[in-house]
């Protein structure tokens, strides 16, 4: 089975063959919309708007199986944080205000802008949790699934490390004392959100 990976994301794309790529052989080739050359389309800036991680994946996952035919997945991922009472969640990606950082990339724009919103917060009161949910949908005979991964840590007070993607510098595994930009690719794939999610959804390809 030829499955495509629904995501613009080369730092994600690259995360999860690399996930898959562990687990051995799942029964399928795994493919980026680059190898499908399915161009971008500006209708792809609204397949997120829902507020539920679930809901989001099942989107992207959908629009992208009806323009390839191909069995798709997709996730959405985000960050939770505890004392920001769940944000900033679905909207990970565009947390930042806009133009509120100007010449720091996105990444760095929304690390910013989680640490300034947790200004004066204690280390004990900054726990969060990353959040995965990957959704499968197979266009020939309609079957969906979906997996959920989450993993723990707590929000530092500065960036650590150069790994990693997003906010990985500031988002602390407890177990380990480093950051997620810190620890090895191997050691990230083994907690992660997008790890637990994408093991799940080999183990049910498998089957």
């Amino acid at each position: 089975m030829t499955l495509l990976l629904a995501t613009r994301s080369r730092h994600k794309a690259r995360e999860v063959e690399r996930i898959l790529a562990e687990v051995g052989d799942a029964g399928f080739r795994l493919v980026t919309l680059d190898d499908v050359s399915i161009p971008w389309s500006d209708t792809e800036e609204s397949l997120e708007p829902f507020e539920t991680f679930e809901e989001n994946a099942a989107s992207k996952a959908g629009y992208f199986a009806l323009r390839s035919g191909l069995p798709t997945v997709a996730d959405d991922s985000g960050l939770e944080v505890l004392a920001l009472n769940g944000r900033p969640g679905v909207r990970t990606k565009r947390f930042a205000p806009p133009g509120r950082y100007p010449g720091l990339t996105r990444d760095e724009a929304n690390n910013r802008h989680l640490l300034d919103s947790l200004g004066g917060v204690p280390s004990p009161d900054r726990g969060a949790r990353y959040v995965c949910v990957a959704c499968f949908i197979d266009p020939a005979n309609g079957n969906t699934a979906s997996f959920r991964g989450e993993a723990g840590g707590r929000i530092l007070v500065e960036p650590r490390g150069s790994g990693g993607f997003g906010y990985d510098p500031i988002f602390l595994d407890v177990r380990t004392g480093r950051s997620y930009a810190q620890l090895s690719p191997g050691e990230k794939d083994e907690q992660s959100h997008r790890g637990q999610a994408f093991r799940a959804l080999a183990a049910f390809l498998r089957t």
